[in-house]
């Protein structure tokens, strides 16, 4: 067999055994990434902006899956659409909320919609991103495990709301049900271990997403 023919089979023996090998490896997910992206509204009129609250995407279109944790792994960045609001709509938001901010939370669900902070980033300051679909990597990734909820926590303000949906999406906030009009309450969750219950549900999307390393399968063992 000619030198250079062996070298193109042993190359294509090596390609297949890496494909065979695949299954075993992590996997980067990025939860939350949809076939449509949602677009955040500023600086339209109406400026959306979430503030005050934890968040997370309920549903997307007909998914109620998309922020939801598929595999057992570390996230290691987060990421976040922004809007961008004009002076006016920024002035607006500063003297009522004070710097636009948000951090990514992690959620174990429970019963009647009470869920548990079980995982937390840092605060960012969004302003410097206002326009941009800005991605924040973790110093320290954050463990997670799958059915656990990918949420956004917002101590200020941020824009990062779609307009209205009528096509089924929705999102919830940590929120009482009497209360799902008082978006100047502080009800954003900023402490590991808070539980509460997110009763109040808007038809929009959040833009947010967050990258998942999935943990590597071993190997079945040999019989």
């Amino acid at each position: 067999m000619p030198h250079r023919h062996r070298l193109i089979v042993a190359a294509g023996a090596l390609l297949a055994a890496l494909v065979c090998a695949a299954p075993a490896s992590a996997r980067i997910i990025e939860v939350g990434a949809t076939a449509t992206e949602a677009t955040p509204t500023c600086p339209s009129s109406p400026c959306l902006a979430v503030s005050r609250t934890t968040g997370y995407q309920a549903k997307v279109v007909d998914s109620r899956a998309a922020y939801v944790v598929p595999r057992n792994g570390r996230i290691v960045a987060w990421t976040i659409s922004l809007g961008s609001p004009d002076e006016r709509q920024v002035e607006f938001f500063e003297d009522n909320y004070g710097e636009a901010s948000a951090q990514l939370t992690i959620l174990r669900r429970g019963k009647r919609l009470y869920h548990r902070v079980i995982g937390q980033s840092p605060v960012m300051e969004l302003q410097p991103f206002f326009g941009q679909k800005v991605q924040f990597p973790l110093e320290r990734s954050i463990r997670v495990r799958r059915g656990q909820v990918l949420a956004l926590t917002v101590p200020t303000w941020a824009p990062a709301l779609s307009q209205l949906t009528d096509d089924g999406s929705s999102w919830r906030a940590s929120r009482a049900k009497n209360r799902c009009n008082d978006t100047d309450g502080q009800t954003a969750q900023t402490r590991m271990g808070q539980l509460t219950q997110y009763r109040c549900l808007y038809r929009a999307r959040l833009t947010y997403s967050a990258t998942l390393i999935t943990d590597p399968r071993p190997n079945r063992p040999r019989s």
